[in-house]
């Protein structure tokens, strides 16, 4: 894992999570395959359950999810946050991942999620998409979340591996309580997959390398 997106995690922890160390918080991390470092030791707290989610099995994977875009695994508003760092990039229809992202998440729940806004192409199998601030809100409000946070990291953050030439992006969102919201995104999720083909084709949405692998 590159250190600019453990840096970005932990802002994320550090600002939204500090002073609730003691409630019982589900949090999922997408794309947990743990090659050279995980997310899990930020969210270590005794009250919280990481759970890492992959569809491959493997190190520091505790659901392995059979599809990248329908997760049967996880109830719908069974999750209080959602992280994923470096999986977005090689998910082939983020955007469908994305809407499961939202399914579930509880009201009032908190999503935090890093993908590279450059960098080379490192297919893991595939390589696919570069995100942007601007993007990320996008895909965010698309998907019927309440957008806090969204830019771009300065390539002069100083990191001392090579993480500035990926400039990474980051959103963090809330998923609203409001149920017309709520029926907003199961609308969109359906209309989705519809167009899809019900099923769009399996792809690795971490390449087994989750938020670790760059």
């Amino acid at each position: 894992m590159h250190q600019s997106s453990y840096k970005n995690m932990t802002a994320f922890r550090e600002r939204y999570l500090a002073g609730r160390e003691r409630e019982s918080l589900v949090i999922a991390d997408l794309g947990s395959y743990d090659v050279n470092g995980s997310y899990r030791p930020l969210f270590g707290e005794t009250a919280w359950r990481y759970l890492g989610l992959d569809v491959s099995p493997g190190p520091n994977v505790d659901i392995a999810l059979k599809d990248p875009y329908r997760w049967p695994e996880l109830g719908s508003d069974s999750a209080d946050v959602v992280i994923s760092g470096q999986a977005l990039e090689h998910i082939e229809y983020f955007w469908l991942t994305m809407l499961e992202i939202s399914r579930i998440l509880k009201p009032g729940g908190l999503c935090c999620l890093v993908a590279p806004s450059g960098g080379p192409e490192h297919r893991f199998p595939v390589d696919c998409w570069r995100f942007y601030r601007d993007g990320m809100a996008a895909l965010a409000a698309w998907s019927g979340f309440e957008i806090l946070e969204a830019f771009t990291t300065d390539t002069t953050s100083a990191c001392d591996d090579d993480s500035s030439l990926w400039r990474d992006s980051v959103v963090i969102a809330r998923q609203p309580a409001k149920s017309l919201a709520r029926r907003w995104r199961d609308w969109r999720r359906r209309q989705a997959l519809k167009m899809a083909g019900q099923r769009a084709p399996a792809a690795d949405p971490a390449g087994k390398r989750g938020p670790s692998g760059v």
